[in-house]
């Protein structure tokens, strides 16, 4: 399981196997093995056929509390979720401790079968449209706030500017930056906050049958602007964008905030992993290339 940050919790498969056996005897005698993923803030390990175990990979100083309090809000919010939605999501089965072996929090979940996709179709896109539009019409009453990726994308101004001079030579950086500056151009969303999943990555997608069959990973999951939510228009489903957008009703500002999203991600996370995990960098190059195709 190799490091994709500079200074990561040591995660070794002995050190999973003592955590589940020593605070989880019932299942110490499944088979164990590590999950490849290019997830950057969890380690993966399957645990029998059924189920999972999550294990933060970062250390608690380093990430915002939203994103530590993970197993928590996945213990609160997905059960209410899942009764509304039409794919499934990750249930959390056993909470563990920390220990001498391992210092945070740690999670058991539901092992849920299907397999990634690895191109776009126009089911998937509807499909897609169709969980987005679910998740939006849930009441988000009591529902985490807003965070780095439900609020105006202004935030993120510094932060794109910065990388986007870091890329020179790698990217059209001059076609970026005017994607990106008409992105800010959009309105900011000005209606009632709506669940925002927050990382709608073709890795996070599951199918069954060439369906949608459930999404994974909600750590950055909240309420505010749902433009956010569609990155993938720009990555996994740029060829059939016309399609997933004629299947959600959202407005043009909040369609151009969603390049900008997708185009702020990228270059962040292009040099930031571009020498520790390769897949996340195909996925940045293909969102790039996604935006820029219309500049």
């Amino acid at each position: 399981m190799p490091n994709v940050h500079p200074d990561e919790v040591e995660i070794e498969l002995q050190v999973a196997e003592r955590l589940v056996a020593s605070q989880f005897p019932q299942w110490a005698d499944l088979p164990l093995a590590a999950f490849p993923s290019y997830g950057t803030v969890n380690v993966l390990f399957r645990l029998g056929s059924e189920l999972c175990v999550r294990l933060p990979r970062l250390r608690q100083a380093e990430v915002p509390t939203w994103a530590f309090d993970q197993i928590d809000k996945d213990a609160r919010w997905l059960p209410y979720l899942a009764c509304h939605l039409p794919i499934d999501v990750p249930v959390v089965i056993a909470r563990g401790e920390p220990s001498d072996d391992f210092p945070y929090p740690w999670a058991i979940y539901q092992w849920l079968d299907g397999r990634t996709p690895d191109q776009a179709t126009a089911e998937l896109a509807r499909g897609v449209a169709r969980f987005l539009t679910e998740l939006q019409r849930i009441d988000p009453t009591g529902a985490p706030p807003a965070h780095s990726r439900a609020r105006p994308l202004a935030a993120h101004d510094l932060a794109t500017r910065a990388a986007l001079t870091r890329l020179d030579g790698v990217i059209d950086i001059s076609a970026a930056a005017r994607a990106w500056e008409r992105a800010l151009e959009a309105p900011n969303w000005d209606k009632p906050p709506v669940w925002v999943h927050g990382d709608l990555l073709a890795a996070n997608l599951l199918l069954r049958d060439g369906c949608l069959s459930a999404v994974l990973d909600w750590g950055s999951l909240c309420s505010g602007d749902p433009a956010c939510d569609l990155m993938i228009a720009w990555s996994l489903l740029a060829p059939v964008r016309d399609e997933f957008r004629e299947a959600l009703d959202l407005d043009d500002a909040t369609f151009e905030r969603g390049r900008g999203w997708a185009l702020s991600q990228a270059v962040i996370a292009l040099p930031y992993y571009l020498h520790t995990n390769p897949p996340m960098v195909a996925h940045a190059r293909s969102a790039i290339s996604g935006v820029l195709a219309d500049y």
